[in-house]
């Protein structure tokens, strides 16, 4: 009867994850990237002074910092016997599964502010620019030098593996 019910408590578990957002943002101007399950983890990559890239890890009420520019001294490679070479494993992209799952991303927020650097060269960019933001919104270009993107995007785990099913 315990299993029964540790069964029962374990499946209902494995569906909710099913249905937990998935958040993605970028956002250049105020130097915040993370990747987050809703209430789960939270992966955020923060700059840092001494050592260029510092990724936080926050898993429920636990923060961790890694460090992957770091020099560390246990990473002394041993050198390595010769082996007989061994078949590759040939990985194929699937087109077609790859943009099916690219549709199921909800784009919640997106902007687009760029400058070349060439005066010329945003002025021809202009109408192209105009004309994307006139049809889907989001695009800018400015001639002051001020260089931003803004992303957030949102999917769930039941919309990716809907979308590899009805394949």
């Amino acid at each position: 009867m315990f299993l029964l019910y540790f069964l029962s408590v374990l499946i209902v578990l494995a569906i909710s994850l099913l249905f937990v957002p998935i958040i993605l943002f970028i956002d250049t101007n105020t130097n915040q990237y993370y990747f987050q399950c809703k209430g789960l983890a939270k992966v955020s990559f923060e700059t840092n002074e001494e050592d260029f890239l510092k990724i936080k890890l926050k898993l429920f009420f636990m923060n961790f910092n890694f460090y992957p520019l770091r020099e560390h001294k246990k990473h002394l490679k041993k050198p390595q016997l010769t082996k007989a070479k061994a078949k590759k494993k040939q990985s194929r992209f699937n087109l077609k599964a790859g943009m099916s799952v690219l549709k199921t991303f909800k784009v919640k927020q997106f902007a687009l502010d760029i400058d070349t650097g060439d005066c010329i060269y945003n002025a021809k960019l202009y109408p192209i620019f105009a004309y994307l933001n006139y049809r889907i919104g989001g695009f800018n270009i400015n001639f002051i030098g001020r260089n931003q993107l803004v992303l957030h995007l949102e999917n769930r785990p039941i919309y990716i593996l809907r979308s590899f099913i009805n394949l």
